[in-house]
This record gives C-alpha cells, structure tokens and sequence, in this order.
C-alpha cells in the first residue's frame, strides 16, 4: 500500500472542498494519503464542519514547536554533514532570480526566507521518515513545492507538483521544482501548452491533464430543476470566496441592469473575504447600499457543502464573473446540480463549459453583457432546462473526482514500483 504526504498551503482552506474529496477517493482506491500543510488557516471559524475535522489530521510545518525546529534543523545539518549540501545548494533559488536590482535589506530578506524554507523541508523530511512516507504530493508551485524539493534534496524523498493556475503566480525557481519532480499534473490543456513553452526541457518524465472534479454522488438533485416561470423572484446564487478578482462588483452591477428591465431578481452570494468579513466583504456592501440592492442581495458568508447544495438545489440561475478562474469547482458544482450557469470566459474555464451548451460564457468586465445573458435564460426557460441537462452530462463525461484521484493514483503507484524494483 502506498502511503504518501498529501501537502496542500494552508489547508483546509474554505475554498479547498475538492482537496477533501480529493482525499477521500484516493483513500477508497486503497492508498494511503496523510494531509500536510505549510501552517493553520487563519480563519478557523469560517471553515465548515470537515474542514474543522481535517485540521486534526493535518501535520503542519510552521509554526514550529521546540520538537518540530530541532528536529528539522538537525535533519537539514544531518544531510550537509551526509555530503548533500551541493544538492541542497542547486535547489535553492538565487536571491535575484525574481528581482535584479534587491538592496541590502530584501537582500537580506530574501536570504532569511530561503533559510526558513530549508528548515521547513528538513521539517518536511523528517516526518515523513517518521510516517514511513513513500512520496509527497505538492498541490501547489510556490512555497510548498519549494518546501518539497528541499526536502527531496535533504532526503531524497521523491515528490510530484498539480499546477492549479498560470505558472507566472508561483513565484521564482520554478525551473529546478519541475525538472526534480518524479511528475506532474496540470489542470487544462491550456495551462499544459504554458509549462511546456516556459520550461521545454525541463519537465519531467510524465506530466498529465488532470481536471479537478465534484463528488456526483454528493451533488446531485433530489427534484427536478425547474426554471424561473416569470412569477415571484427569480433566484441567483453564486459561490466564491469574496475577493475583486471573482467580479461580485460587476455581477451586482448586472443585477441592478436585470432589475431595471422590469424582473424581480434576488442574488445570493455564498464566501467570506479573507479578512472574516472585514475585509472586502465591507465594499460589497457599500455597493449594494450605492445601488439600492438592499432587499434584493443576501451575504452568507462561508457555509457548509450541505447548505452550497442546499442553494443550488433553490437556484434558477448560478453566475459567476471572475476576471481570472482556472477551472471553476463552484462552476462544476452548479452543473453537476443540473443549474444553469452564466460564467466569464476566464482563465481555463472555456475546457469546463462549452458555451451555449453546457452554460453561457461572457468577456470577463463586461457587466451590460452579463446582464444581457441573464435576461435572456429568465426570458427563455427552455433554453434554460436544456443547459442545466447539458451541464449535468458535461460534469459526469469529464469532471467527476474520481478520475483526477485515478490519474494521481496511478501515476505514484507506477513511480513507486518502478522506485522498488
């Protein structure tokens, strides 16, 4: 059986609902995952009831406790004192690969920052000699995929990468963090087409498209959708963590031009702002207040899967405006609970949805053309009902979550026989 580090930046997060099930279909195809992570998410009291449970579970690396920093300090001089250190060396970022003109003090910082992250992967590597690990996955290209190759270097423990957005937000060093991993996973052909221009030659042996995905098990409807049939509010909802780059400004925008064509309209907004609701959550409601929503908008804040399907389930429509999105897991859990879905073409979402099919697709910024679409599917129920089928059957064809752990399963456990034999 195959036991592995399963490390994801400050999980559980309010957004990491599909690393949870992630987890749990790796552990029904019979491997072992442990979850790992850099540190605690800040805002425990946001986190739904699993996530809660997960922290528990969760080894995380910093902060350090008296046990945790001597013995990855000790594991860090173990491997320089063990002739590792030129390994070591080549791992590690030049200070001036992302800047060239660093002064004394980010100098400076950047030197301590590297230092801290060595100390976190002899931290990594020593836990994970003490679980009897055979791997570490890394869902990220930044600090934590740092933190890995450290630890590889240290250690020699093997670790593989998920890219989940362009390679340019991951930060510098990207080169040796791809080039040492036994392999790697991205999540559209479009980001899979960028890695292999940034870094041709450099990848390793096996890189893989791997969609993240819903439980279709847990999402689905227990009612038939029904569309909005001109009587009563039409109900919107939308789901994403309350930040400028989702688009809630421009969707509440589209909102008041829906509402000036005569509809009754009433938008629920699932998420919380990093900040615990003080943050840009505040400026959200200013705009609401600024555009007379104030009866026709509902702030949930973070809440449980239970009350996200609970939404969906009451939903005519799900919108979604974000000016960057990978993928969309809250896209793909609108779909796999058959609502129909008006989404920005951002990022990777174009490989999600196929537009005028499985949902409707808009120019991100483009607040009158959001409203324009919404118009129309309330206009049109038909048009409405075919897409909530169409996007149910787009889920299941291509984006259960069982098939992203089928991919990762079967590239570790190739890897890992190969390593034995």
């Amino acid at each position: 059986m195959v036991r592995f580090g399963y490390f994801v930046p400050e999980f559980p997060g309010q957004t990491h609902g599909f690393f949870w099930r992630e987890l749990r279909a790796l552990t029904q195809l019979g491997l072992e995952p442990e979850p790992v992570s850099t540190r605690r998410p800040r805002q425990l009291a946001l986190l739904p009831e699993w996530a809660r449970n997960e922290v528990a579970a969760t080894h995380y690396l910093t902060p350090p406790s008296i046990k945790t920093f001597m013995g990855g300090g000790t594991r860090a001089f173990r491997a320089v004192a063990g002739g590792r250190l030129g390994a070591i060396v080549r791992s590690a970022a030049s200070p001036y690969e992302s800047s060239r003109d660093l002064d004394s003090p980010r100098l400076g910082y950047a030197v301590a920052r590297a230092a801290a992250l060595l100390w976190a992967g002899g931290e990594l590597a020593r836990h994970a000699e003490t679980r009897q690990w055979d791997h570490v996955h890394v869902h990220s290209c930044a600090d934590a995929a740092q933190v890995a190759l450290f630890a590889h270097a240290i250690s020699g423990i093997p670790y593989s990468l998920t890219l989940h957005g362009p390679l340019s937000d991951y930060g510098p060093n990207q080169l040796r963090k791809w080039q040492n991993a036994e392999f790697s996973v991205v999540i559209t052909a479009r980001l899979l087409a960028e890695v292999r221009e940034a870094l041709d030659g450099h990848l390793p042996g096996e890189i893989r498209v791997a969609p993240m995905g819903v439980d279709l098990d847990t999402f689905k409807r227990v009612a038939p959708y029904k569309p909005w049939s001109g009587q009563g509010q039409a109900r919107i909802f939308c789901c994403a963590r309350l930040n400028r780059s989702k688009g809630h400004a421009d969707l509440l925008k589209a909102i008041t031009i829906v509402m000036s064509s005569g509809f009754d309209v009433h938008l629920t907004l699932a998420g919380e702002d990093e900040l615990g609701g003080t943050g840009y959550r505040q400026e959200l409601e200013r705009l609401v207040r600024e555009l007379g929503l104030e009866r026709n908008v509902r702030f949930l804040g973070a809440v449980p899967e239970h009350k996200v399907r609970e939404e969906l389930a009451a939903a005519h429509l799900f919108a979604l405006a974000s000016h960057s999105e990978p993928l969309g897991v809250a896209i793909m859990e609108a779909m796999a609970m058959g609502v129909p879905v008006v989404v920005t073409s951002a990022g990777g979402v174009r490989e999600l949805v196929v537009g005028g099919e499985s949902g409707i697709l808009v120019e991100p910024h483009n607040p009158g053309r959001l409203a324009e679409v919404i118009f129309e599917l309330l206009q049109h129920p038909d048009k409405a009902l075919s897409i909530a089928e169409q996007g149910r059957s787009r889920i299941e064809q291509a984006f259960d979550v069982k098939t992203s752990a089928l991919v990762l399963a079967e590239l570790m456990e190739s890897k890992i026989r190969r390593g034995r034999t």
